[in-house]
């Protein structure tokens, strides 16, 4: 059995990981055991000759003016150039990715999404991650073991899948998904599509990859054009260099702070400048993975000299050698023109803090100490973490681990919980060999498993009891939203770079500014941090790390003969079963099931952490449905009137009860909904249990999308105020929908509980295709229609 297999082996590696540690102490210096060797590059360079021939149409008919580094990306990449004149924030393009990347909790979805589609193998080279089903509990091998025993079933259908279909299937333990990703796959240039919201990590090498649900990454599997709206441009022009205690980390978090989680929607945020050729490549990495905190549709930055850099040290240098070729593809025009442009001097970025419970809340670190006692926090740090797919590169160990051997030296230990989460197996075995591993352990930390963790909420917390009180954690991870590490709404975490965390967790206080203030040492004297160091790229170079998890084929031969076993008893897997074409009919009676208000996230509409044993269980996973959401109409989360029987419910509870009765309902929401994760289950399961549309005051892009893929029609308020004027309870009907067409309005005629009656007027964003998935009943289902009638 794979799972077996896969078991085995990792009780090999707890054998061979204790083996490695106790001779560590031994070597007086690092040796190279395993290095990375170069790849078959084939697959992953972009198709430069077809780009630039496709860009040239573009040029001409935008008669030769200047283009942003992204347009000639996107531009290049669409399917039929010369049937488009692209606008920016107006046009919808029909694009060709280069590549698709799936990460273990969304690529359930996907696949199974996938197996209706009727096709034989994926028509672009295609990946599967297993990082996000991992608890970070006792460490990181006994971490792994754990994970694959609990989730056999999974692994197996995904390991199998990608067998049948000729996707790359990285074993549990292997690394984050966007960290595997920048050291394999990603390339100066080309067009990827991720089922997570931080794929854009890849632009730090040059790369459009934008974050989807797994409905987009099936268009490009099965060779279908992928439809994105024309993005906007921000450039973010960068000047001067970092100070030594300030990295690419403070940049995108004083950058969150001026933009918001809505200043980025609709736009790519293009840097350029000076300032850029300071930056390394995984701290470019890190400013991209962090730009789906403002809702930008991805971030890039132009091919420079430490990108050629990496791809040789990640054993790619055909890649560098055919980007150096296209130089001049891969920068801006001079003289293009952006939709906004932003200065930042680099030397005048200082480190930020950001949260809680939000990722643009941003204070400057000079400024934090302040920050906490204004708003009556404890001054206590229960926890620091570093690591994640934002932070795990081998300059962020290492600048993390200069600081934990400053204090280690000077007698100081941690005093709050310090946990370690390395990007890759790569990054582990490099960052053991060279010694920061050992660091961190001598310091106290625990080494975490190659997976996300924490991060995403998995996390078994043992030092604090369920539903503690107010503490504060402090994390090099990427986003904050309420309860979403710990599973505790009254967990506050702040993010920060690593070195800061670092440095935190030995001071155990959230007061404390590593830049000024000091500790006491083993003798009792002032102890002060120096600046972090670390090189951005191993002198030695990159150790590959342990054979089993050596790299698959990027391009594994498909397999028929392969059998995808799905139980129907199974509570983990669901065979998808296709939703109901629109009748082409008003929508009428439909019940508002609940008025949102504030911030509600996907994590708010489709909880993580436990609920991620169902990620392939659509019938199981909506029993989670809107359970984070606040209810406006009595300030309560997770509680509405069913009106049927005028009593209070769980969300979820009154969706199946109005789907039992055949009562269409519908969601009111707040600003930004769908904001976070790129999870297309908040989408299907509000499908799935009979909402037919859902009406707001603006939408996240990620699920606005995932809404429109799965025949949900999401509309806007044309006047955002009329919000106030819609309750739960309230009957819906639309006059518009049966004649919907690309920039129509609807109008929902409101009846009261009292009988009184008004309209509102409202707006959409569907194209002449979206419209079509709407009235198929979703995207998928014109999808198989295509490809049968193709047969």
């Amino acid at each position: 059995m794979v799972s077996a297999y896969l078991v085995q082996s990792a009780r090999q590696f707890v054998r061979l990981s204790r083996s490695a540690h106790s001779t560590m102490a031994t070597r007086s210096f690092a040796t190279v055991k395993n290095p990375v060797t170069e790849k078959d590059c084939s697959s992953i360079t972009p198709p430069y000759a077809k780009l630039t021939k496709n860009l040239s149409i573009v040029q001409r008919i935008l008669n030769n003016r200047p283009l942003t580094l992204a347009e000639k990306i996107v531009y290049s990449h669409l399917t039929n150039p010369e049937e488009t004149i692209p606008v920016r924030g107006e046009t919808y393009l029909k694009l060709s990715p280069d590549r698709v990347a799936m990460q273990d909790a969304s690529a359930q979805m996907a696949i199974l999404q996938f197996m209706l589609s009727g096709m034989k193998t994926t028509a672009v080279p295609s990946s599967i991650h297993c990082d996000h089903l991992i608890v970070a509990h006792e460490g990181a091998d006994k971490d792994v073991v754990s994970s694959i025993a609990n989730n056999k079933e999974i692994f197996d259908f995904l390991q199998s899948s990608a067998q049948k279909y000729g996707v790359a299937f990285w074993k549990p333990g292997s690394g984050i998904i966007h960290q595997i990703v920048l050291e394999n796959y990603a390339a100066p240039g080309g067009l990827m599509l991720g089922t997570d919201s931080h794929t854009p990590n890849a632009g730090g090498l040059g790369m459009i990859a934008i974050g989807v649900g797994g409905a987009d990454a099936v268009d490009a599997m099965a060779d279908i054009p992928w439809e994105l709206k024309a993005p906007k441009v921000i450039g973010v022009k960068l000047t001067g260099q970092l100070h030594p205690w300030t990295s690419p980390k403070d940049v995108i978090l004083q950058l969150a702070g001026q933009l918001t989680v809505r200043g980025g929607t609709g736009h790519i945020i293009e840097y350029f400048g000076e300032g850029v050729d300071a930056l390394s490549c995984t701290g470019m990495a890190t400013m991209c993975n962090m730009g789906a905190e403002v809702g930008a549709t991805t971030s890039l930055f132009p091919y420079t000299h430490r990108m050629r850099s990496y791809l040789g040290a990640t054993g790619r240098t055909e890649v560098a050698k055919a980007a150096d070729a296209n130089a001049n593809f891969l920068r801006a025009d001079e003289h293009c023109e952006y939709d906004k442009v932003i200065e930042i001097d680099l030397s005048k970025v200082e480190p930020h803090i950001n949260g809680p419970f939000t990722p643009d809340l941003s204070t400057p670190l000079s400024k934090f100490k302040s920050f906490i006692e204004e708003n009556g926090w404890k001054d206590d740090l229960s926890a620091g973490l570093i690591g994640s797919c934002t932070n795990s590169s081998y300059q962020d160990m290492s600048r993390a681990a200069s600081i934990a051997q400053q204090a280690s030296d000077a007698g100081v230990s941690v005093k709050s919980n310090f946990l370690v989460t390395p990007g890759s197996e790569q990054i582990r075995a490099t960052i053991e060999r060279d010694g920061q591993q050992a660091v961190f352990e001598k310091a106290g930390a625990q080494v975490l498993a190659n997976a996300c963790g924490p991060c995403i909420g998995q996390w078994k917390r043992t030092d604090l009891e369920k539903g503690a009180p107010e503490n504060a954690i402090l994390t090099s991870f990427n986003r904050n939203f309420r309860s979403r590490n710990d599973g505790n709404p009254n967990t506050m975490n702040f993010l920060a770079a690593p070195e800061i965390v670092t440095a935190m967790a030995f001071a155990g206080k959230l007061s404390f500014n590593p830049m000024t203030d000091a500790l006491l040492d083993k003798d009792g004297k002032p102890f002060h941090f120096t600046p972090p160091q670390g090189d951005d790229l191993p002198r030695l170079g990159f150790e590959a790390g342990r054979a089993t998890y050596e790299p698959p084929s990027p391009t594994p031969t498909p397999d028929p003969s392969v059998d995808i076993a799905v139980s129907p008893e199974s509570s983990r897997l669901q065979v998808l079963d296709a939703f109901e074409p629109w009748n082409g009919e008003e929508f009428k009676n439909v019940r508002v099931l609940v008025k949102v208000q504030g911030k509600c996230t996907t994590d708010h509409i489709s909880a993580a952490g436990p609920w991620l044993k169902y990620k392939g269980h659509l019938e199981n996973i909506a029993e989670n449905t809107l359970i984070g959401a606040l209810n406006a109409d009595n300030q309560k989360i997770n509680m509405v009137r069913d009106v049927t029987t005028n009593q209070e419910e769980p969300l979820p509870e009154v969706a199946k009860s109005y789907k039992r009765q055949n009562m269409p309902w519908m969601v009111v929401a707040d600003h930004n909904y769908g904001e976070g994760s790129a999870r297309e289950h908040a989408a299907l399961q509000v499908r799935y249990l009979g909402c037919p549309l859902i009406v707001s005051r603006s939408f996240a892009r990620i699920h606005e999308t995932n809404l429109k893929k799965q025949g949900v029609l999401p509309l806007t308020f044309a006047n955002e105020a009329d919000w106030e004027k819609v309750s739960g309870g309230d009957v819906i009907e639309t006059v518009g929908v049966a004649g919907i067409a690309p920039e129509k309005p609807v109008q929902l005629i409101v009846t009261k509980e009292d009988g009184t009656k008004f309209s509102i007027d409202a707006k959409h964003t569907m194209s002449h295709d979206q419209i079509q998935w709407f009235k198929k009943g979703s995207a998928l289902n014109l999808i198989k229609e295509n490809i049968s009638s193709n047969l």
